[in-house]
Parts: C-alpha cells; sequence; structure tokens
C-alpha cells in the first residue's frame, strides 16, 4: 500500500461500511479503509493473525473505528482486548456507534475509546464527521486541502 494512512473499521453493517467510505471520499480525505465484519475479525487483523498476517496487504493502521454491536465480539470486547496489548497502545480507537446512550459512551471511554461518535442520518453529515476524523486524528498528509 501507498502512504496513504489506514483507517480499520470493525463493522458488520456492509451498508455503514459502504457509506463510510463514501463519506470518507465526499470530504476528500486520502486514505484506506479496511473493514472487517465482527470484533473477533478486528482482533485478529490487529495481531497479524491469518488471513491478515502479511503487513503489506493489511498493515497496522493508524485509527481503529469500532461500532458497539456486532457479532462474536462487539465493540466493548475489543477496546478492553485493546487496554491488555502495550504494543498498540498508541492505536487511538474511536467508537462510531448508533447509540447515544449515556452508559454506552460512559463503558467505552472508561475502556479506553479517544472518541465517541453517535453515527448521523444522512451522507452529508457523515462526510462533515470523516472530516473532523481526519483532523483530528489522522496525519495532516490524508486531509485535503482546498483549492
Amino acid at each position: 500500500m501507498d502512504e496513504k494512512p489506514v483507517i480499520l473499521v470493525a463493522e458488520d453493517d456492509p451498508n455503514d461500511v459502504f457509506f463510510l467510505r463514501r463519506a470518507f471520499q465526499k470530504a476528500a480525505i486520502k486514505c484506506h479503509i479496511l473493514d472487517v465484519s465482527n470484533g473477533q475479525e478486528a482482533i485478529f487483523y490487529l495481531q497479524g493473525m491469518a488471513p491478515y498476517s502479511n503487513r503489506v496487504d493489511y498493515p497496522l493502521p493508524q485509527l481503529l473505528v469500532l461500532d458497539l454491536k456486532m457479532p462474536l465480539m462487539n465493540g466493548f470486547d475489543v477496546l478492553e482486548w485493546l487496554r491488555g496489548q502495550p504494543g498498540l497502545a498508541q492505536l487511538p480507537a474511536l467508537v462510531l456507534s448508533s447509540s447515544g446512550q449515556d452508559e454506552d459512551i460512559s463503558r467505552a471511554r472508561g475502556l479506553g475509546a479517544r472518541d465517541y461518535l453517535v453515527k448521523p442520518t444522512d451522507l452529508a453529515q457523515l462526510s462533515e464527521l470523516a472530516r473532523e476524523i481526519a483532523t483530528k486524528w489522522l496525519q495532516a498528509k490524508a486531509v485535503a486541502t482546498q483549492v
């Protein structure tokens, strides 16, 4: 892969992944979005386990975006696992969930989520959110400059 930042998205809804990709494209964010469909796959990816063992094709991400409600392992489980991984301590993990419940937000932050974002309902809002994520969490080269 080239030098664009990599975002690993753990999201079980393919439509949400599609719209997130579109939002980053619409916001002119230059990055690679790789996705896995559950928390267990996210952990396998981060550990470099098969089929993610080739770090050229599956590089460590600069950002992890987690849905909370997923099969096998949910976003909370992944956050809890991350806490015990000193080699990944610098990896920012954000929650992007349809839940805006205070209990979920508090629990996610308590487990180490650097940010908690509620999924917007339309593409324009999601594109603005993508720009905010890139500005705050990705290297400066990911954010397109306005000409």
